[in-house]
C-alpha cells in the first residue's frame, strides 16, 4: 500500500473481537477430542510417547491458532483523506488490496445482527463500498460498527 502525495491515513479498522472468539472455540472444539483420545489410550503408551502425543497435539493447535489469529488481525481497512483501502489476507503470503477514490463511492450497504447490534459485544457485520466499476467492491466482514464505520466515510467524503 502506498500513499499518493498529500495522502494522511486518517483511521484504521480491524476485525471485531467477538468473532475471533467464535473461532478459537471452534479450534477449540476440534483439538479437544484428540486429547480425550490420548486420555482414553494412555495405558497403551510408555509415558514418555505419551507425553510426545500430547506435545505433538499441543504444537499442531498452538500453530493452526497462531495462523487463524495473524490472517484475521492483519486484515484492515483503511480510511484516508483521498480514499479507502482494504487489505485482506487469505493467507500469511497471499493478500488481496482494493482500493477506491472517496470520490467514487456511491453506495455504502452495512448489515448488522439486528437489535444484538446495540450492544458493544455484538455490534459488528459487513460493510459493502458500491463503486462506478462493478470490478471494485470492498467488502469487510466482521467489522466492528459498521454504521459507524459507514458515517465516518460520509463525513470524510463531505470534507473534501
Amino acid at each position: 500500500m502506498d500513499l499518493g502525495e498529500g495522502e494522511k491515513i486518517i483511521k484504521i479498522y480491524h476485525h471485531h473481537p467477538t468473532p475471533f472468539v467464535y473461532m478459537l472455540l471452534k479450534i477449540i472444539a476440534g483439538t479437544t477430542p484428540f486429547f480425550i483420545l490420548l486420555f482414553l489410550f494412555k495405558e497403551a503408551f510408555t509415558i514418555w510417547i505419551l507425553i510426545l502425543l500430547n506435545a505433538i497435539v499441543f504444537l499442531i493447535f498452538a500453530l493452526a491458532i497462531l495462523y487463524f489469529s495473524l490472517t484475521y488481525w492483519l486484515d484492515r481497512l483503511i480510511i484516508t483523506n483521498k480514499r479507502v483501502i482494504y487489505i485482506d489476507y487469505r493467507g500469511l503470503t497471499i493478500r488481496d488490496e482494493a482500493a477506491t477514490y472517496l470520490a467514487d463511492i456511491q453506495d455504502v450497504n452495512t448489515h448488522e445482527l439486528g437489535i444484538l447490534s446495540y450492544f458493544k459485544l455484538f455490534d459488528f457485520g459487513t460493510i459493502k463500498l458500491d463503486t462506478p466499476s462493478y470490478a471494485i467492491t470492498i467488502e469487510f466482514h466482521d467489522a466492528p460498527d459498521p454504521e459507524g464505520i459507514r458515517q465516518f466515510i460520509f463525513q470524510v467524503k463531505a470534507q473534501m
